[in-house]
């Protein structure tokens, strides 16, 4: 009896969760959204989607090539500017932009997607400026775009959407990147807090492992290689060659698991920014669902054993 009562309310929840989701916020033909990064991967197909959803879609590239691409696969309406988000002057540049053209209204939407990940390598093979480097664009940079433009999202009551990832949970190797996000997901958090009485929703979207720009393996193997050319040979002898032939193997192995369906990330993002009950975490793709995440509510003994048993051993395992 007791677990045919418990079979019903979890079905009941399921199907009040379900109803809640599919609620949409109108005119949403009105709404601007500016989402940065939008050169390629989640940003460059997720202007496209909105777009194609009516809304008014600011889109920030970080080349000129980038824009002219998007704007020839989008309607008239959609809008274009240049962002680095590495560049204050750069970033107060685009705020100013946006907000002549969202006037009072303010601004609905923020897309936070713009990022990098290499250098990846091990911690000791890096130095300060390969991690402030990833981190200015993922974390800095997110930070401070989102500062600029917080009043007009306040004003319009709207949404903060960053892109963190599922190895904002759990990193799994040395660099910049799971730094930035494990940040992202902390500024996330904080702000939902803080902007709650103000009507501002803050969701989170993390990814798992799909095939983008930025994770594309090739370049992901020449920031290694270049990275262990630059290393002392002491500490090249103490990791070997094989190390480095092992770690490259590893990379080719993770690019097999790569979705090639970006759509997954972009629904989520979509959702967040057009549902009336966004969630405030949406994790995309089955291994962060089924792999990742359990992983990261296990404890830290058990995931090490599970994250080390394909790492590749050096030469010497002192």
């Amino acid at each position: 009896m007791w677990l045919y009562l418990a079979a019903v309310l979890v079905g009941l929840f399921l199907l009040r969760r379900w109803h809640r989701e599919r609620q949409m916020v109108p005119g949403l033909s009105e709404k601007y959204v500016l989402i940065t990064g939008c050169d390629s991967g989640f940003g460059h197909l997720l202007a496209q989607q909105l777009d194609a959803r009516g809304l008014r879609v600011l889109a920030a590239c970080l080349t000129e090539a980038g824009a002219a691409r998007l704007r020839a696969a989008t309607s008239p309406r959609l809008q274009t500017l240049l962002l680095d988000v590495t560049s204050s002057q750069s970033i107060a540049t685009a705020a100013a932009w946006v907000r002549e053209r969202v006037g009072d209204q303010g601004l609905w939407g923020l897309v936070n997607n713009a990022g990098i990940a290499i250098p990846i390598a091990p911690n000791e093979w890096l130095t300060k400026d390969d991690f402030v480097r990833v981190l200015d664009v993922n974390l800095v940079g997110l930070i401070e775009v989102t500062l600029s433009l917080l009043p007009l999202v306040r004003r319009a009551r709207g949404r903060v959407v960053n892109v963190a990832s599922i190895l904002g949970r759990i990193s799994c190797f040395g660099g910049g990147y799971c730094i930035s996000k494990f940040g992202v997901e902390a500024f996330s958090d904080s702000l939902r807090l803080e902007m709650h009485n103000f009507g501002v929703k803050v969701s989170i979207i993390e990814p798992g492992y799909f095939k983008t720009m930025i994770t594309n393996v090739e370049n992901l193997e020449k920031s290694f290689i270049s990275t262990w050319e630059k290393l002392p040979e002491e500490m090249k002898a103490s990791y070997g060659e094989n190390y480095l032939k092992k770690f490259s193997v590893a990379l080719r192995n993770i690019q097999k698991k790569y979705s090639s369906n970006l759509r997954l990330v972009t629904d989520c993002m979509e959702h967040a920014l057009t549902s009336c009950h966004p969630r405030t975490r949406y994790s995309a793709g089955w291994d962060a669902k089924l792999l990742y995440i359990p992983l990261s509510y296990l404890p830290s003994a058990l995931t090490d054993v599970v994250l080390t048993w394909s790492y590749p051993r050096p030469a010497r395992d002192a």
